[in-house]
């Protein structure tokens, strides 16, 4: 008689799940370690805003997906398509073009299907019509490669993954930290982890690690980001601190990627240290584009214009942590507040609302001359021309540094409306290399390790100094599903 091959996954978010769902069809008996309790558990993929990046020909790919899109909802949409070709040279553009390709040329062949998978596994999407679409003309017009999210947003997607590992029997442990792999003459042969009844060794014929970056762990946040990385605020789980990471390190595991990169965004000043489950991801404000962002001294210093926010607002983080008290202020007249995305919309803002520019920076904290000055050689150096928040319409600054390349409108519509935040921290981009076809992890001579398969942020080469938005809850699926397959041996 066959005997079930034993998977432990370690990490209980979207790549995890992916990776337990897909060993567990595959005919593998599947243990998951959550290092979280119970009522904290899914790290980051619960805070996520659950968006998913993948090609589609046209509306007859997302009514696959969706198929209860009315033909009400459908004849005033235009979601357009996103061609493979140009998901691939979006991950290079962001990327500077160093992403590693053979990840890349796997996650865009296998997104679409992976979505599809994701469907079989419980998976549920809505268009993205509060954060990806505007009315052009009476035309919901979807824009930047991302239309799609998971219904309930990331904690939506997580519950759904969670209801479908207990369908398929898959046991969860939670409170379980990895402290270490266990091995025998080079090959993985289970872990060693700390347990609410102390620590164990669980054996395992393969073992899938799928635990996050270190965002969570100021010390190597700061060592490998670089000074000022200590203060940034956490966007998601408080217990992504390199666990995992370390652990294949230990092991001879090769670290790969960008090591002293990180995706991170604007988040509400006064958010907490770690991510707040009743408030999500909430906190983020990425409507920036159709006004203006300063710091206390009332300068701007960042082109808000430069690309549809999709492919800028994971490395403007960094630039805000560089900014005195690692602060700054979207600035919004009238005329941009229709605009503005979901999360402007909460009561979970750090805002003000004033008659004029200085009462605003008062009210801010902003320097009155420096904002009143930046204002007014901002409205001197925007032009007349056609407004199009749906595509890049060049419309842009002349004469001031920096440019504002799209988008560009004088702010003075008042009442004006400002937004206190700072720097978030969602994932890291360093981690371990990995086998594009198994998601096997690579030693540092380019050998897989036999019996260690990895998915998810802790997996490096894919995202550099920047990231495409709904690009890594996407590549955790795909590389999810491929290691969970590996690790069962199919």
């Amino acid at each position: 008689m066959t005997v079930a091959p034993h998977v432990v996954v370690v990490g209980a978010g979207n790549a995890a799940l992916s990776a337990a769902l897909a060993a567990g069809e595959s005919g593998a008996r599947v243990t998951v370690l959550e290092k979280a309790p119970q009522a904290e558990r899914g790290g980051n993929t619960f805070f996520a805003g659950g968006g998913f990046r993948f090609p589609y020909d046209g509306l007859d790919t997302i009514r696959a997906l969706i198929p209860d899109l009315s033909e009400a909802e459908t004849a005033r949409i235009d979601v357009g398509s996103y061609p493979r070709a140009q998901f691939r040279a979006d991950l290079a553009t962001v990327s500077d073009g160093l992403m590693d390709d053979a990840l890349a040329d796997t996650l865009v062949r296998e997104a679409e299907p992976t979505m599809r998978w994701l469907c079989e596994q419980g998976g549920r999407w809505v268009l993205m019509y509060g954060r990806q679409a505007h009315d052009v003309d009476g035309t919901l017009v979807f824009f930047g490669g991302l239309i799609v999210e998971a219904v309930g947003g990331g904690a939506g997607l997580s519950d759904r993954l969670f209801e479908s590992a207990a369908a398929q029997g898959i046991d969860v442990r939670y409170g379980h930290k990895l402290i270490g792999l266990a091995s025998v003459d080079g090959r993985v042969t289970g872990v060693r982890a700390r347990t609410p009844d102390g620590d164990q060794t669980l054996d395992a014929d393969a073992v899938v690690l799928a635990a996050g970056g270190f965002e969570g762990n100021t010390e190597m946040r700061t060592r490998y980001l670089g000074p000022g990385w200590d203060l940034a605020k956490v966007r998601g789980s408080r217990f992504n601190t390199g666990d995992a990471i370390r652990a294949a390190l230990d092991l001879g595991a090769q670290p790969f990627g960008n090591w002293s990169g990180a995706h991170a965004v604007a988040w509400d000043l006064n958010a907490p240290p770690t991510g707040n489950r009743g408030v999500g991801d909430l906190y983020q404000k990425h409507s920036y584009p159709y006004g203006i962002v300063v710091n206390v001294d009332g300068e701007r210093f960042v082109d808000e214009g430069a690309d549809f926010r999709n492919y800028t607002y994971a490395k403007y983080g960094r630039a805000i942590l560089q900014q005195p008290l690692r602060a700054a202020f979207q600035l919004f007249d009238q005329k941009a507040l229709p605009l503005l995305r979901d999360e402007y919309r909460v009561r979970y803002a750090t805002k003000a609302e004033a008659g004029t520019i200085t009462e605003l920076a008062s009210m801010l904290g902003v320097d009155r001359e420096g904002l009143q000055r930046t204002v007014a050689e901002f409205n001197e150096a925007c032009h007349q021309g056609p407004f199009n928040p749906s595509t890049l319409d060049g419309l842009g600054t002349n004469g001031v540094t920096p440019p504002k390349s799209n988008w560009a409108r004088p702010i003075d519509e008042p009442p004006f409306v400002g937004y206190a935040v700072t720097c978030g921290i969602t994932f890291t981009f360093g981690g371990l290399k990995i086998d594009a076809r198994s998601a096997q992890v690579l030693d540092t001579e380019e050998l897989p390790i036999p019996g260690l398969y990895a998915a998810g942020e802790l997996v490096g080469g894919l995202f550099y100094n920047n990231y495409a938005g709904g690009s890594g809850l996407m590549a955790g699926a795909v590389f999810g599903r491929i290691a969970g397959r590996s690790a069962a041996g199919r």
